[in-house]
């Protein structure tokens, strides 16, 4: 039974993922995960210098998943080169680099450092604000979004995932704009903006007011988006949001995903990715299906 499928060139040996932000760069979930068994392990965001991220309190639960607005704080691209570049090509697993940046030079930057570096796929983040255009995500601007994928593809050595972010009008819209800026790959969707209030002590739940939701509550939004996108465009795309269980990652697949991305699960049961593989070579095996690719855009 096949379970490998491609990503613009890229051998994946199954089609389960985790999302950046949710596992950090593999090391704090390798007691509970065989990373060995993974497609790929996408890393937390990276940028051209240290991020401090937002004030505390930063996570918060709400129904059906979470709040978070961490404001991406990593330590920056010389110590994920130093650390954990190495500590990741212990295992047989491909590596995909989450970039951040507040302007287009500093995605640049990143992406050319690690240019060299033995990483398999770059996954640029383009809900950060951008700057210079007054903080707005550079993701919720179709022109911003082709502008970005172009520049970055001119130092990309490695293929190009852009994130799509859903807190926009027509997602069809975003992801037409990265094709034509020439991205390899998309991934979708990122968190929603959400917002939780403490009634007893009358207080914003989160110290940045708002933060991204994430968890099952998005799933069907996830669904809906991906299989919107695949209709749209003629790129790979990576499905991501609310996946909990194989049967969440078999529906986005059907609608049209090549992989899948599991983060808020990995939480509350760090080794959820190896059951969801179990459980799609179960669905398979169920289903009289040889081939996992014959799930992309079935329905």
């Amino acid at each position: 039974m096949n379970m490998s499928v491609e990503l613009a060139g890229v051998t994946l040996k199954n089609p389960v993922m985790t999302a950046s932000g949710t596992f950090g760069s593999g090391e704090e979930f390798s007691d509970f995960v065989d990373l060995n068994q993974l497609g790929a392990v996408v890393t937390k965001g990276v940028a051209n210098v240290p991020w401090e991220g937002n004030q505390t309190p930063r996570v918060a639960e709400v129904y059906g998943g979470m709040l978070n607005a961490i404001g991406l704080q990593n330590p920056g691209i010389d110590l994920f080169i130093k650390r954990d570049i190495p500590f990741l090509k212990q295992y047989d697993t491909k590596i995909i680099v989450n970039v951040c940046g507040k302007s287009a030079a500093d995605y640049c930057e990143v992406v050319e450092r690690l240019g060299d570096e033995p990483v398999d796929m770059l996954e640029i983040n383009i809900s950060c604000p951008n700057v210079k255009e007054g903080g707005i995500a550079f993701g919720q601007d179709p022109k911003s979004v082709e502008e970005i994928t172009k520049e970055v593809k001119k130092y990309a050595k490695q293929p190009v995932i852009m994130k799509l972010s859903p807190n926009v009008t027509d997602i069809t819209e975003m992801a037409k704009a990265a094709e034509s800026g020439g991205a390899d790959v998309l991934s979708l969707i990122n968190t929603l903006t959400g917002m939780k209030i403490d009634i007893w002590k009358r207080k914003f739940a989160l110290a940045n007011k708002t933060g991204g939701l994430s968890g099952p509550a998005v799933h069907p939004i996830a669904v809906r988006m991906v299989y919107q996108t695949a209709q749209a465009v003629k790129l790979p795309i990576i499905g991501m949001g609310g996946i909990a269980t194989a049967e969440d990652a078999v529906e986005m697949m059907l609608a049209g995903a090549t992989a899948v991305s599991v983060g808020t699960a990995n939480f509350h049961n760090p080794a959820v990715t190896e059951e969801i593989i179990a459980g799609m070579h179960s669905y398979l095996k169920e289903q009289g299906i040889e081939d996992i690719r014959e799930l992309i855009g079935a329905v």
